[in-house]
């Protein structure tokens, strides 16, 4: 009898993923550096002297929109168009394809959103809180937990970077499912079939291999459109478009249309789109003192993003490989999946959008502070844990090359 082969958690990835996600760190470390430096500005500029003129930017009507709501529902489109790309590259060709490979991320990614949702719940429960905003600490930010992850782990096994990108990955979907669902307000059916319409219509153009950009950007504007319209989150539009484009190739092309768009619009995202966003969302009136700490939704989402995230993540992967025939790679300690786990507690970009969709007035200032705050405390505490674990792999490598 044939003895079936172990599944393997945390495998060697293969020379092109290994490339990919190393272009993909590289990109979004710069991202989330801007975007970085775009909150500061956002917090500073709130809560200085000139704040009334920070609001009276938000609040500036273009069109149909303020900037505000250009912002969220605009600029964070094309980054959800991005994660949409990346979405279908993943479960079609890259580390999502094969089940025996994605399913400890995967199962990982659901329990580290499942988590930090039940113990926010719980706080706010227990505290007479307001529990409509279970799914902010429920998001990891890809460009921040990314960056972070690519300043600090130089020398820790690519297997790590693959884990983290395919963990937030999924959890972005999860998420995105989640907004879908819970965060619709003024359901519009007709706008959504005229946003259908446009989506099915994209998607036959993509089927026909039309080449020309001019025939989509109606189509793609219309889906967005009638997106925000329906009621449903106009981010949405962008991961639908994401996925309805064609991410392998024919014969004769060098690249995909996905890899193609994605290489020429993830500089636009990291650099631009998400800063545009940090700018106008982040700046919160930091104040309420004792009352700021002592109010549940703070520390739901504090708790959630700090323990939840590492607890699900963490817990999620060290169960199933007790409960399945998956081990760990050699090369690879648990400490390290520990210090990726706390790391996915950074939520930022998509935790914000979800405190903006949750809460208004003064609960939604507290909800995002303590969003910045919970993102601050896992990225200090995942960087210290990976720094000390990169000098432990730097000095295994140096060993290894000095023994041959």
């Amino acid at each position: 009898m044939t003895k079936l082969a172990r599944l393997r958690f945390l495998p060697d990835p293969t020379s092109r993923e290994d490339t990919f996600v190393g272009d993909f760190l590289r990109k979004e470390t710069v991202g989330g550096a801007v975007a970085l430096i775009a909150a500061l500005v956002a917090v500073v500029w709130a809560n200085s002297a000139f704040g009334h003129g920070y609001e009276h930017l938000r609040e500036f009507r273009i069109g149909p929109l303020n900037v505000e709501q250009w912002a969220a529902d605009g600029a964070l489109t094309l980054f959800f168009f991005v994660t949409g790309l990346e979405l279908k590259r993943e479960f079609l060709v890259g580390s999502l394809s094969k089940i025996s490979d994605a399913i400890v991320p995967v199962v990982a990614a659901a329990c580290g959103v499942a988590v930090p949702a039940l113990i926010y719940t719980v706080v706010n429960v227990v505290g007479d809180g307001h529990v409509g905003g279970w799914a902010i600490p429920s998001a990891t930010d890809i460009a921040f937990a990314l960056a972070v992850l690519a300043i600090v782990g130089s020398s820790l096994p690519g297997q790590l970077r693959a884990f983290l990108l395919t963990l937030a990955v999924v959890d972005d979907l999860i998420v995105i499912i989640i907004i879908a669902a819970f965060y619709a307000a003024g359901f519009d059916p007709w706008s959504l079939v005229l946003a259908g319409l446009c989506f099915a219509a994209y998607g036959l153009l993509q089927h026909l291999r039309v080449p020309n950009v001019l025939p989509y950007l109606p189509l793609a504007i219309g889906a967005w459109w009638f997106t925000h319209e329906s009621g449903i989150h106009a981010t949405i539009a962008g991961v639908v478009l994401g996925l309805l484009t064609r991410v392998r190739t024919d014969n004769g092309e060098d690249t995909s249309p996905a890899e193609h768009i994605e290489h020429v619009l993830s500089p636009w995202s990291a650099g631009v789109a998400v800063p545009f966003f940090a700018l106008m969302s982040a700046g919160v009136v930091i104040g309420g003192g004792a009352e700021l700490v002592t109010d549940p939704v703070v520390i739901g989402v504090v708790l959630g993003l700090v323990l939840g995230k590492p607890i699900g993540v963490f817990g999620g992967s060290w169960l199933l490989t007790k409960l399945t025939r998956a081990e760990i790679d050699k090369d690879i300690s648990w400490i390290d999946v520990f210090g990726v786990a706390v790391l996915a507690g950074v939520g930022f970009t998509v935790s914000l959008l979800v405190s903006d969709l949750s809460f208004t007035g003064a609960e939604r200032e507290a909800a995002k502070t303590a969003v910045l705050c919970g993102s601050l405390f896992a990225s200090v505490l995942g960087a210290t844990i990976l720094l000390r674990r990169n000098r432990v792999h730097r000095r295994v490598a140096e060993q290894a090359a000095a023994d041959v």
